[in-house]
């Protein structure tokens, strides 16, 4: 293909010369006079392993020619990188200007373009900016309509410093944001190649990978050094320690616990998260992550009430008490607290959980219903059809088949349903629908 690439920094100039490297014919444009003239003259403007011979041979090629002259560039090519830098304000915003005056540049050049050209946009952004801030001003300056006169889209980029070629060669997978099956096929014919699977996504949820990913990372280096230093204080081999946490890829590893949903409860999960931070302060390690994971799991328990008490019904019914759906096991579950919060704003409620059998219960739950919660044993119900009808809110805390029919039967357009567990099927739902973090 012709590419052209905006902004020859660290992603444009190594994907200027992974592209040329692959066969395409690439434009590079950008600002600074000087970074032309060192590709011009076969010189990377970064420093990067493996970058100053892969630059030498593909401007050798003559498949590579560099400009600060952007209608030459769009008018040349069938698609856009737009890889210029967003940098942080001081107050943690981004500074969009070099972004929204190319944006500007490219719908004036695509005025006069009479091909539909795609515009890919890799520069670090927040959701929304594509298609609140770009795409409006390409829209403006080209007389054209996004999906219609050209195509917009967004590819995030996970090239690290120092491996960005390797990276670039053996992409974990390759994300394009885009509403257009078009735009797709465009950016699948330049990357399809690569190994790693190819996934197609919402562009708002493309753009908000990048920080996901960073944020996730971030989060996995500060855990293993809060762990680390414990085991420091303890004498324990943290290395050892951690090898073993990551040979667990059932739980730890993968998938699990990585799902938006409800707060966490149990007794396994808060007892033994406690027991650490205890330990820690005995042995004077700070662990401020580790120790702020309660409030934030508080938080998101206090989110899921407002969200009820917002509605200003007073009738409401919850499906699901126990902390983990296919239990009874009631201590330390979410649902308890927030029933007990509902209970005491004053609210009528009704409480259906099959698991739950207070005539069955023995042992450590029928002592912690009687001693703790008996208040709850009054409010329970086996009558689902029931409880929904009555009900003007509907919490909902269970995924099993016959909750889902009741749901899609007996709902009506008055209902607001808080979802706490990714119900499938939620858009057939009649009335307010609202996911817990969704």
């Amino acid at each position: 293909m012709n590419i052209s690439i905006f902004g020859l920094g660290y992603v444009g100039a190594v994907s200027l010369a992974c592209l040329a490297r692959d066969g395409h014919k690439v434009i590079g444009v950008d600002i600074d006079a000087a970074k032309l003239d060192l590709i011009r003259r076969g010189q990377t403007p970064i420093v990067e392993e493996g970058m100053q011979e892969l630059m030498r041979e593909v401007v050798a090629s003559g498949r590579v020619q560099v400009t600060d002259d952007a209608a030459l560039a769009v008018h040349g090519t069938d698609l856009s990188f737009v890889c210029v830098g967003t940098p942080p304000r001081r107050n943690g915003s981004q500074d969009l200007r070099a972004l929204e005056r190319l944006a500007a540049q490219l719908g004036e050049a695509l005025r006069s373009t009479p091909a539909y050209h795609v515009v890919v946009v890799r520069s670090t952004v927040v959701p929304g900016t594509v298609e609140e801030k770009i795409a409006p001003l390409i829209e403006q300056h080209s007389g054209k309509r996004v999906g219609t006169g050209f195509g917009l889209c967004f590819q995030p980029e996970f090239l690290r410093e120092g491996s960005s070629i390797r990276d670039y060669d053996a992409p974990p997978f390759t994300v394009v944001g885009a509403a257009s099956d078009r735009d797709v096929a465009a950016v699948r014919e330049v990357f399809g190649h690569l190994p790693g699977e190819f996934k197609a996504c919402g562009i708002r949820t493309a753009e908000m990978l990048k920080y996901a990913c960073n944020a996730f990372h971030a989060l996995k280096i500060t855990f293993a050094n809060e762990v680390g230093r414990v085991c420091q204080a303890l004498g324990v081999d943290s290395h050892a320690l951690m090898d073993l946490v990551c040979s667990d890829t059932r739980l730890n590893i993968s998938r699990a616990y990585l799902r938006p949903g409800f707060a966490y409860g149990g007794s396994c999960l808060l007892k033994d998260l406690a027991a650490l931070r205890h330990l820690a302060g005995q042995h004077d390690v700070t662990i401020p992550m580790l120790a702020a994971v309660p409030q934030s799991n508080e938080a998101h328990l206090d989110h899921a009430i407002a969200t009820v008490l917002a509605t200003g019904k007073k009738s409401v019914g919850m499906i699901g008490l126990s902390f983990k759906s296919g239990t009874d096991d009631l201590r330390e579950s979410p649902l308890v607290v927030m029933a007990e919060h509902f209970i005491g704003k004053g609210l009528r409620l009704r409480i259906y959980d099959p698991d739950v059998n207070l005539s069955r219960l023995t042992g450590a739950n029928r002592r912690y219903i009687e001693e703790s919660i008996p208040h709850l044993s009054s409010l329970m119900s086996d009558d689902l059809a029931g409880l929904v009808d009555e009900a003007q809110v509907l919490v909902v805390g269970l995924r099993t088949d016959t909750v889902v029919t009741a749901l899609r039967e007996r709902c009506r357009p008055d209902h607001f349903v808080l979802d706490l567990v990714n119900l499938p099927d939620r858009g057939a739902l009649p009335g307010a629908y609202r996911g817990v973090c969704w």
